[in-house]
């Protein structure tokens, strides 16, 4: 799977770049708020999801790994494809659709081409409870060692910090709040 180019833009289209990595030409589409940062001739990188269709194999590209998250949950809505998840990927950061889902702000996916207001409706319904335990490093998590190295073992977030809670007080040390915390995990 490519998950990530790193070259020359060669050309660029309307919504996609061709990257030129070592004599290889990739096609990546992209969502108009990132295209504009290509420019012929100059470096581009980006994280990539690779769409296989029994027809068709697509590159969709983002300029950071929160948006590829973003575009790889939002895909996985019946009824939203590749290229509407991708418009809706750049939006916002996660806290901004953390925000709306909980709000149900139905104007935040406003404009977006090809959804229309019961599309929008049913992205806020499908997403509510998916963004919850959604972290990434270098976000809020990033106080609380202990909660991160849980979630990267695949617990969820509110299960590790449910976990960590339960922990004595008097247990400072990371690792060793990990190791019971992984200990109540265990007997659950």
């Amino acid at each position: 799977m490519i998950s990530y180019l790193n070259g020359t833009v060669i050309l660029k289209n309307a919504g996609s770049v061709v990257i030129d990595v070592q004599g290889v030409g990739y096609k990546v589409f992209l969502a108009p708020q990132n295209l504009q940062d290509f420019k012929v001739g100059e470096a581009g990188a980006v994280f990539c999801f690779l769409y296989v269709k029994e027809d068709r194999m697509e590159l969709y590209g983002f300029k950071t790994e929160e948006q590829l998250k973003m575009f790889e949950v939002l895909n996985t809505i019946s009824g939203v494809g590749p290229k509407a998840s991708l418009a809706l990927s750049s939006l916002g950061s996660i806290e901004d659709f953390q925000k709306a889902i909980k709000e149900r702000n139905e104007q935040f996916f406003a404009g977006t081409k090809g959804i229309g207001k019961k599309k929008i409706q049913k992205i806020i319904v499908e997403l509510t409870g998916k963004l919850d335990d959604f972290a990434l490093p270098g976000k809020d998590l990033e106080t609380d060692e202990a909660v991160y190295a849980l979630v990267r073992l695949g617990f969820p977030a509110f299960v590790a910090r449910t976990a960590l809670q339960e922990v004595s007080p008097k247990v400072k040390d990371v690792q060793q709040r990990i190791k019971e915390a992984l200990k109540l995990l265990g007997k659950r």
